[in-house]
């Protein structure tokens, strides 16, 4: 059975250049376990870059995209299955199903909807997915002291974080993602 990693990110590239490059790689990365792409089907920012990866390296796609941003994020061409939803929820719904794990990279306020709504899945005990924050150029670092911030002034259980892993990089990325997958009770 094909494994499908769902990938929240930016729709748009940020000003790093290892942003991108990461994005792409994690593409790469995904194709070469022979694991799918689960995404929001955009060919724009970190989104289309990690597409673009799975596709050059001959990888499995599958899109989810809400009707009103087919305009916007331009919907990859190339992929194998796109479903394109009626709102986000149900983008964001569809994507979490079709998964075995999430890997969020660098976005914006869409990518941390993305993370929260699966974490709080997962502490809800709604899901065991493993999620994985590529917390590249240390750009997540903000959101992971709040959530020590959080957890210090008592609005968050102090197991939290065992929730997710951190990864600084598309290496560490992958081989957490080659445990989890071994393990992973989807």
């Amino acid at each position: 059975m094909t494994k499908s990693i769902c990938v929240f990110c930016g729709a748009r590239n940020g000003n790093k250049p290892v942003f991108n490059e990461a994005a792409e790689e994690l593409g790469n990365i995904i194709a070469k376990n022979s694991w799918r792409l689960v995404y929001g089907a955009g060919d724009v920012g970190l989104m289309g870059a990690v597409a673009r990866g799975v596709q050059n390296a001959g990888g499995s796609i599958f899109g989810v995209i809400p009707q009103h941003l087919m305009q916007i994020e331009r919907s990859l061409q190339n992929r194998d299955h796109l479903i394109i939803t009626d709102d986000m929820h149900s983008r964001k719904k569809l994507m979490y199903i079709n998964s075995h794990a999430v890997v969020l990279l660098p976005g914006g306020a869409g990518s941390m909807d993305e993370f929260f709504e699966i974490l709080t899945w997962a502490q809800l005990k709604l899901h065991e997915r493993p999620i994985i924050i590529g917390n590249i150029a240390s750009y997540w670092q903000p959101m992971l002291d709040l959530i020590d911030h959080m957890i210090n002034l008592g609005f968050a259980d102090a197991n939290m974080r065992d929730y997710f892993q951190v990864a600084n990089n598309t290496d560490e990325i992958q081989n957490l993602l080659r445990s989890a997958l071994k393990t992973a009770h989807v």
